[in-house]
């Protein structure tokens, strides 16, 4: 247990530990986002991808 309050108290006072913290959990809202609003981007981009084969484009 105490191992792990080193490490982290070395990643929080380290300023690469605290960005790589920062993207880690971007990237984790970023999926999270991503698989709660699924359905709506794949209606979303097979209805524009089915516009454009109907336009003949």
């Amino acid at each position: 247990m105490k191992r792990i309050k080193t490490k982290t108290a070395m990643l929080l006072g380290n300023k690469k530990g605290m960005e790589m913290v920062q993207v880690a959990i971007l990237v984790a809202i970023a999926v999270a986002v991503g698989i709660i609003f699924k359905s709506s981007v794949v209606d979303f981009v097979n209805r524009i991808f089915g516009n454009l084969d109907a336009a003949n484009f």
